[in-house]
């Protein structure tokens, strides 16, 4: 893995976020927080599960081991969500960048919710936020249609390599 590659998918990560939220936005609080029988409850408990975990991972590479993910109950909004989350983007990209070319290879040791500590070079995480989060966008994609509502355009890898090669997406 490379830091240039590592930048390019944190990038995507964020791109597949923003261009995911104007849909949740526009989305009514009852909308937002009714029961769909997914991996988490409702649209909002999923895009704050998705919120923690980049302050998950960022608290681990901070030396940091929380033992739980933030609740939905801690957030009273989805513009306090997307703050927290704006927040973390910010957190994480000054990591990746202090870390260096040099530094992305190197093992970061934590504290999992077992108890017990683990290991991996630091863009193994990275790149494991950003495949976590490809999977529960697609639940809440999957949860808009249940609740009629046209999901975003293509948050897919590939939509986004042509959108930054100017490329009709």
């Amino acid at each position: 893995m490379t830091f240039d590659v590592l930048h390019t998918l944190l990038d995507y990560h964020y791109w597949a976020r923003d261009r995911m939220f104007p849909v949740l936005e526009a989305l009514s609080n009852e909308q937002l927080r009714r029961p769909l029988g997914n991996s988490f409850s409702s649209v909002f408990d999923t895009v704050v599960h998705l919120c923690g975990a980049d302050w998950i991972w960022r608290s681990r590479w901070e030396a940091v081991s929380p033992m739980a993910l933030p609740s939905p109950d801690s957030y009273d909004s989805l513009a306090k969500v997307r703050a927290a989350w704006d927040d973390e983007e910010r957190r994480i990209r000054a990591i990746v960048n202090a870390l260096g070319p040099d530094g992305i290879a190197r093992p970061i040791e934590y504290t999992g919710w077992d108890g017990r500590r683990q290991a991996q070079p630091f863009w193994q995480m990275l790149q494991h936020l950003v495949n976590h989060g490809s999977y529960h966008r697609g639940q809440i994609t999957t949860m808009l249609r249940q609740l009629n509502v046209q999901p975003p355009k293509s948050m897919d890898l590939i939509a986004f390599y042509r959108e930054r090669a100017n490329v009709t997406v």
